[in-house]
């Protein structure tokens, strides 16, 4: 298991973790400086944050400052109601791709979506074994579209509280499943992102990461489980203020030879996004170091 206490070479930031500072929305290219500033040398940006700073424009900033991908966050949402809202389901997907592509990610991270609408609150049906059928033809057709473009498809399990509105894959044994299914080969065009806050729960979490190997782990978040949790999307906890015992896991992903970054993914509606951003970094950094 690699030592962190001494570095954080192998930190990485999912932007969402300072999206906002003191309660204000923090743009792209700020918090980009800030991250090299502190030798921070991988982000995970999400879509509407590039876009909000330009595609082109992120990529240069990328290349200047010398900063890598873990992931791009993210595609997905595969279910719908109507063949308009597939179609339009595949172009975003498509502008997906070929982003994390221009980015130069390892890996587009897959949120698969719930019951069609489900996001909206107003689901178009309650039939979750057919929005999971809508997700393996969606992930199978963009995986297709992925080989063309070598860009790993990174899914994504979802804690069940999600099951309905965001993601209606919700362990890694469902996960698993479908990368067999439709990548038998494991030949790492498939696999799966490992988000602490989805799976710490999961009693079958060893085998399954035993299952996924290493051909399968592409991507491995971090954060923490508070007592109590105030809200179930926006308060998730820094690392070492809950009760995941993220060293464990990180020792089991470790022992199948992943050697990838840790990457930070906080959404906190409550607390770290209502303080200055810098402060959220540098506590990242010493809590990497300590507690992951």
């Amino acid at each position: 298991m690699r030592d962190f206490s001494n570095d954080h070479r192998w930190l990485s930031i999912n932007t969402a973790t300072v999206r906002r500072q003191r309660g204000e929305p923090w743009p792209l290219p700020q918090i980009l400086d800030a991250c090299a500033a502190r030798g921070i040398r991988a982000v995970a940006p999400w879509r509407d944050q590039v876009a909000a700073a330009g595609l082109a424009a992120t990529a240069r900033q990328l290349r200047a400052l010398d900063l890598e991908l873990s992931g791009y966050c993210r595609g997905g949402m595969f279910t719908y109601a109507d063949a308009t809202a597939r179609q339009a389901l595949r172009d975003d997907n498509r502008r997906a791709l070929d982003e994390a592509c221009t980015l130069g990610a390892p890996c587009l991270v897959l949120v698969v979506g719930g019951l069609p609408r489900g996001l909206a609150g107003h689901p178009a049906h309650k039939d979750i074994a057919a929005a999971r059928a809508q997700v393996t033809e969606g992930v199978a057709w963009l995986l297709d579209e992925a080989r063309t473009r070598r860009m790993p498809l990174a899914i994504e399990p979802l804690h069940p509280m999600y099951a309905a509105d965001r993601a209606c894959i919700n362990t890694l044994a469902q996960a698993l499943d479908l990368c067999d299914a439709l990548d038998p080969a494991a030949g790492g065009a498939l696999g799966v992102a490992v988000d602490l806050y989805h799976v710490w729960w999961d009693p079958l979490l060893a085998a399954m990461i035993e299952r996924a190997g290493r051909a399968r782990l592409l991507a491995f978040h971090v954060c923490d489980w508070l007592l109590p949790t105030r809200d179930l999307l926006e308060d998730r906890g820094m690392m070492g203020d809950g009760i995941i015992d993220i060293r464990a896991v990180r020792a089991l992903v470790e022992a199948q030879g992943y050697a990838g970054c840790s990457e930070v993914e906080i959404f906190s509606a409550l607390d770290w996004w209502r303080r200055d951003g810098g402060e959220v970094l540098d506590t990242c950094i010493e809590r990497h170091r300590r507690c992951v």
